[in-house]
């Protein structure tokens, strides 16, 4: 069963005013962020419309939801012009974060199924344009940022949104599929006034994530005891990773507040080394394997770290779940809704697929 997002009771009042009673569009809400998003809008009394193609989400995700007609839910390829439009149709906000997307594992090895967001944005954004939704909140990502920034996991180094510019440099085709759609909105502004707003992501993980990211994926080798323990690259890459209900809430802000096209981080300043995150994990979870490092598999870049002062300026926003804390909360989720055969038997595919 769903977890309840008791973590949003701190989310902003004007959140609530702003979506309370209004249509609002999820698209991509059966998946992760989506479905703790759909919750969060359920509870601000919002009439909340998702539409997913299932490629990567789950009813399961959303199943009270559905089950207590408090949304209304369609199984679609929003790639098709006739559905993104008859979607959108009446909404006054798009919430798209659909998008064919998963762990490093994922984006590194699947090039041209990540090229589709081009594609899939462009759909999602013209229909709205034309539908009259007074506002587009686009789930963007921490891809986006230049590689010749993240080269050294030495470096204290927090990026920060003018960065991104000439020379681009983004990471992987997911990495410009992002940027592209940022443009795109930042263009769609300018020339027709749609509002919108780019909240870009930084590794995200939680109760309801994918063993494709490298936290759960960690967790699940814990759970499982491999031993030895792989670690994907050196370990020394350094990250921030941020608790679902801290992006949920972001997200909402920057929706109520931001209508320019701007985009803004929403991440936590927590740098942490990926070796330092498995010893966590397996520390919390109670195994003691060797650790192999794998430098041969998919590693990303060795130093990403968000800079929040925009969103701490603009939005009011600081993350509230430490790594700690939240880590501890998403494990005792995996615990009680995982069986360690089915993870052993799966995660060599659930590692590198949707």
């Amino acid at each position: 069963m769903a977890q309840s997002v008791n973590d949003q009771d701190d989310r902003s009042e004007e959140a609530d005013q702003a979506f309370a009673g209004r249509p609002v569009l999820v698209t991509g809400g059966a998946s992760f962020i989506g479905a703790h998003l759909v919750d969060a809008l359920v509870a601000m009394n919002a009439r909340v419309h998702v539409v997913d193609d299932l490629s990567s989400g789950k009813l399961a995700n959303i199943r009270r939801h559905i089950d207590s007609g408090t949304i209304e839910f369609v199984q679609a390829d929003l790639l098709d012009p006739r559905v993104a439009a008859e979607s959108v149709a009446g909404m006054h906000t798009v919430f798209h974060l659909a998008a064919n997307h998963g762990g490093r594992g994922y984006v590194d090895l699947h090039q041209a199924d990540c090229a589709t967001n081009l594609l899939l944005d462009g759909v999602v954004f013209r229909a709205c344009r034309r539908a009259g939704v007074d506002k587009v909140v686009y789930a963007s990502s921490g891809c986006v940022y230049p590689n010749h920034l993240q080269a050294d996991p030495t470096e204290r180094l927090f990026l920060t949104e003018d960065q991104v510019g000439p020379p681009y440099d983004a990471d992987n085709m997911y990495g410009w599929a992002k940027l592209m759609g940022e443009l795109s909105l930042r263009a769609y502004y300018l020339d027709y006034g749609l509002k919108s707003v780019s909240c870009r992501y930084f590794t995200v993980y939680g109760p309801r994530g994918h063993e494709n990211h490298a936290v759960m994926a960690m967790i699940a080798r814990a759970f499982i005891r491999q031993d030895p323990f792989e670690v994907w690259g050196s370990g020394r890459q350094v990250r921030n990773w941020t608790y679902v209900s801290d992006v949920v809430d972001g997200t909402l802000r920057a929706a109520a507040r931001i209508d320019d096209a701007r985009a803004v981080n929403l991440g936590t300043r927590e740098r942490i080394r990926v070796i330092d995150a498995a010893r966590q994990v397996l520390r919390q979870i109670g195994h003691q394997p060797d650790i192999r490092v794998r430098h041969d598999l998919p590693t990303g870049p060795m130093n990403r770290v968000a800079d929040p002062s925009l969103a701490e300026r603009a939005l009011d926003w600081t993350p509230r779940i430490r790594f700690t804390d939240g880590l501890r909360r998403t494990i005792d989720w995996y615990l009680r809704t995982h069986r360690r055969d089915e993870v052993s038997a799966l995660l060599p595919h659930l590692l590198t697929e949707r």
